[in-house]
């Protein structure tokens, strides 16, 4: 195993989309670590004087904002040996803040509630990387837990290029929470490579994003990617020391939580060896229904369930 780093920087960073087609910054070997710094934020989320401001951010800026929004990602990383039909397993074993600061943004036609709020409400907030907290305007200090609201990879190469606003079955922006450091992320594969990246960084989110951000920093993630031969996954999973959690995206909710849904009851049957049915019984009895967010177009809902009650049984 050996350990590589990529920097954000105009030459790794793509701003707004992802792309099969896009030339790997870096290439690693199934199993490697990698550490990867990423930035957030357009021109006019930035703060005034007394921040720290990546250079790279401002470079990236005036080098052009792209005429569609979306996420400013570093990478893709390639991962040797991955093909379509594959696993990447994206072990996330390290998070850490690479600013003093991170911001709030909504306006008009956006976020859970488009029509209630019709001015631009932008809010810098002070982070305080030793202590953990967020200090918002009224002198409340948040405790903070980042991660990263996008890590996906290339979607299917017949897709094109697309938002990264939208999650999809390659992840993408799926704005969980619970995929903090010590957590592992499963990602079907769709292109050679794979292509894995990341960014949207967030120092605190609750589940629903309602607002349409959440504390949106830069941060330094490492990561453990490793190519799975034989997981027949066909959408993307998580699973943290306590639970598994499976997911669906789509425009409805209800929608969302049936997706989420079958795939537990798939999952718990497996693991547990129990039939559907009573996989099913168990998901009512003991599995959680969360929503992810609702702010992306495409929702989001997570079901999860403990380990313990399906694990040895």
């Amino acid at each position: 195993m050996t350990h590589q780093t990529l920097s954000a920087s105009i030459e790794t960073c793509h701003w707004g989309y992802f792309d099969a087609t896009l030339v790997p910054a870096m290439t690693i070997e199934s199993g490697d670590e990698i550490t990867i710094d990423t930035i957030s934020g357009g021109p006019q989320n930035l703060p005034s004087s007394g921040f720290q401001v990546p250079p790279e951010l401002l470079e990236l800026h005036a080098a052009g904002v792209p005429a569609m929004p979306g996420h400013i990602l570093t990478g893709p990383v390639a991962v040797s040996g991955a093909l379509p039909g594959d696993v990447l397993q994206v072990d996330i074993l390290e998070v850490s803040l690479r600013q003093d600061w991170g911001f709030n943004f909504f306006g008009p036609l956006k976020g859970t509630l488009p029509n209630d709020f019709p001015n631009q409400h932008q809010t810098i907030i002070p982070l305080d990387a030793k202590r953990g907290i967020a200090t918002l305007p009224w002198g409340l200090e948040l405790e903070l837990s980042p991660f990263f609201g996008v890590m996906g990879v290339a979607p299917p190469p017949a897709w094109g290029r697309i938002s990264t606003i939208e999650p999809r079955v390659h992840g993408g922006n799926l704005d969980n929470k619970e995929l903090i450091a010590g957590t592992t992320l499963y990602l079907p594969v769709f292109a050679e490579g794979a292509l894995f990246s990341c960014g949207d960084g967030h120092g605190a989110q609750g589940d629903g994003e309602v607002c349409v951000t959440a504390i949106e920093t830069a941060l330094r993630g490492r990561f453990r990617l490793t190519v799975l031969k034989d997981k027949g996954l066909s959408y993307p999973q998580a699973e943290t020391k306590t639970h598994y959690i499976t997911m669906g995206m789509a425009p409805d909710l209800e929608v969302c939580v049936e997706m989420a849904l079958r795939d537990m009851i798939t999952l718990v049957s497996q693991r547990a060896g129990i039939s559907a049915e009573d996989a099913y019984m168990l998901c009512s009895l003991a599995g959680d229904l969360r929503i992810t967010q609702t702010v992306n177009r495409e929702k989001g809902v997570h079901m999860m369930m403990a380990k313990h009650l399906i694990d040895g049984f």
